[in-house]
Formats: C-alpha cells, structure tokens, sequence
C-alpha cells in the first residue's frame, strides 16, 4: 500500500450545531468507493494527524472523511472545551451525514481514536442504525488517573470548567521518532491542556459506555497496544467483552503505544482495519 502515490485530502468547512464551523478532511479512492470510513480523532489530535491513514484507506477503496472537533484542529469553538459529550457526537454527526450525502448508499464505518472512542461509541449508542460497523482504537475507556481523580473533576466542573487540568505526553503516543516530531512542532495542539469540564464529560460518558455496552450490538473491531501509556488495555478488554454484538474482534499488539496509525508497524495496523471491513463487505 505505501508504495502508491499519496492521495491529496480535500478540505471542507461545515457548519456545524449552532452555526459552529467544522474543519474535515476526505480522500476518495481511485476507482468508485466501496464503503465509507469516518475518523473520529481523540485529544492532542486533529484530522491532519491522519493523513497517511487516510490515504491508505482510501487507496483500499473507502470514501474517508474526518473532522475536527469543535475547538480543536481548525474548527470552530473554545479551545478543547465542552460541557457535555453530547456536543462532539453533535460535531459527528454532522460529518457522518456529509459523508452520507456525498456518497449515497454506501454502508459507513465509524472509525474512533482514544477520546475519539469515547465520542463514537457513544454516537454509536444514540445512532446504531446509522452505521455497518465501529472501530475503536486504543479506546480512552480506562486511563491512567485515579478514579478519586477523575470524581473531584465532575465536582469541580461547575467551579472551574474552563482550567486546564490535563496535560498528555507526546512522547507516549508514538514509537515513531519523526511522528512524536511532529506533534511537538504542531501549532494546533501546542500547550493543549484538557479543560476541567472536559475532562469531567468524558468521565460521564464513560459511566454511560460501562450502563450501555450490551446495547451495542454492530460489528465491533476493537484495538489497542500493549505498550500504552496515555490509555488502558483493559478498558478494550472490558469493552469486548460486555459489547452485545455478536460479531466483535479485540486486537491487541504487542509493544505498540497509544497512536496505532502514527507508530512503527502502522502499516500492519491499517491492513488490518481494511482486511476487517474488507470481510463484513463481502457480497456487498
């Protein structure tokens, strides 16, 4: 796959809930889409982090769209800041029916990235219909805060929503030297720290996700590295285990880190995601 010529995204703006602008990205394949993929990225990331995955999707086949959420990469918005998870799932929703629109008929899957899990699992509970499957990589289901941690920051949300409490490590998301480069050399995450109100949503959506697994009943391909230090393992291994569907897959490899499709042997992960899609399409 990477031996082909890279596809140029085309850049979009959408208006989003509220009038709110959303920056996407897409590719298109080189023959007539099969499928579509959406990517949902999580915190420190917008859709620019997907370039090469996005490229490499679509040579596959699949019409991909991305977005950035509001307040992140180049959309609209307080920087990394909502009140409630409801606000990213509006944003998604938003890209999933552009995606829709421009490709009528063919079945979508929804690919989520870490807090970009969080905020497609739960589009997933509301919008199951709307979907042939979910991928979720290296799902930020469980970290690595204190429980007590993550209580105090739901208090906290109604007294000082918008400080920035969180800060991640680049040097965790990738085993990549050149991708952990360009993340610190990225003007659009630069200084990202997590809004307390931030951080408190996510932690309830989660408490949802952990009620309502068994109400997810798609196919589900889940992922994660052995080795990452931003998001726990056994949050997918819970995750799998508890999802209702019939038809779910875990994939755990060994001694990744958190950004599967930024870190070395991120081209074994791409195939896998295309060779999983590729056999749910069959016959289609």
């Amino acid at each position: 796959m990477s031996d082909q010529p890279a596809l140029t995204p085309h850049e979009t703006i959408l208006t989003g809930p509220s009038g709110l602008r959303l920056f996407t990205r897409s590719w298109k394949p080189p023959h007539p889409p099969r499928a579509i993929v959406a990517i949902c990225h999580g915190v420190n990331s917008h859709s620019g982090q997907y370039l090469w995955a996005g490229a490499e999707l679509a040579k596959a086949g699949f019409a991909v769209h991305a977005l950035d959420l509001r307040g992140r990469g180049k959309s609209d918005g307080e920087r990394f800041y909502v009140d409630s998870i409801d606000e990213y799932v509006a944003d998604l929703s938003t890209l999933i029916a552009h995606a829709k629109a421009e490709n009528p008929g063919l079945p979508l899957y929804l690919l989520g990235h870490s807090a970009g899990g969080v905020v497609s699992c739960t589009y997933t509970l509301d919008h199951q219909a709307e979907l042939a499957g979910l991928i979720c990589e290296s799902f930020a289901f469980r970290v690595f805060a204190p429980d007590l941690a993550l209580t105090l920051m739901k208090g906290l949300s109604h007294v000082i929503p918008h400080t920035g409490v969180l800060k991640l490590k680049f040097d965790d998301f990738s085993r990549d030297p050149a991708a952990v480069a360009a993340m610190y050399a990225d003007p659009l995450i630069e200084g990202e720290a997590q809004p307390v109100a931030t951080v408190a949503a996510l932690t309830r959506a989660d408490e949802r996700l952990e009620r309502d697994f068994p109400k997810i009943t798609l196919p589900v391909f889940i992922l994660h590295g052995t080795a990452d230090h931003t998001t726990r393992p056994e949050g997918s291994q819970l995750f799998f285990e508890k999802a209702g569907s019939t038809d779910k897959t875990l994939k755990l490899y060994e001694g990744h880190f958190h950004d599967l499709l930024n870190d070395l042997g991120k081209e074994q992960v791409v195939a896998d995601i295309i060779g999983w899609i590729n056999t749910r399409h069959a016959g289609r």
